[in-house]
């Protein structure tokens, strides 16, 4: 079954929902006062229906979850990572637009 829904991972769960997945995983560290996490957050969530069955989206908000923040070494938002089998395989910083964003998603789904 295709899971188009956005995982909101905690630090109890990050490890179960993103290191865990079966399928690669997106995952954006942001906060409601940044501003560009705000434009890149539609950019994010339009991604989980179009990955569906082929990839996962988390977000994690690191005001709420500064653990996993800081266990990542996030120290500038948004920050994105790609996790596929357990590892880190790309990361980047800042916000983009979606083609530079799914060019990442792909280039992990290889």
């Amino acid at each position: 079954m295709p899971d188009s829904t956005i995982l909101h991972p905690t630090s109890q769960s990050f490890d179960a929902e993103v290191l865990g997945s079966d399928l690669p995983v997106l995952v954006d560290f942001w906060a409601p006062w940044c501003p560009p996490c705000q434009m890149l957050k539609p950019i994010v969530a339009s991604l989980a229906p179009e990955y569906a069955g082929r990839a996962r989206i988390a977000m994690v908000n690191v005001d709420d979850q500064p653990e996993l923040a800081e266990r990542f070494g996030v120290q500038s938002i948004p920050a994105l990572m790609i996790v596929k089998g357990g590892e880190v395989v790309d990361a980047f910083v800042g916000a983009m637009p979606k083609p530079a964003l799914t060019a990442k998603l792909d280039a992990a789904l290889r």
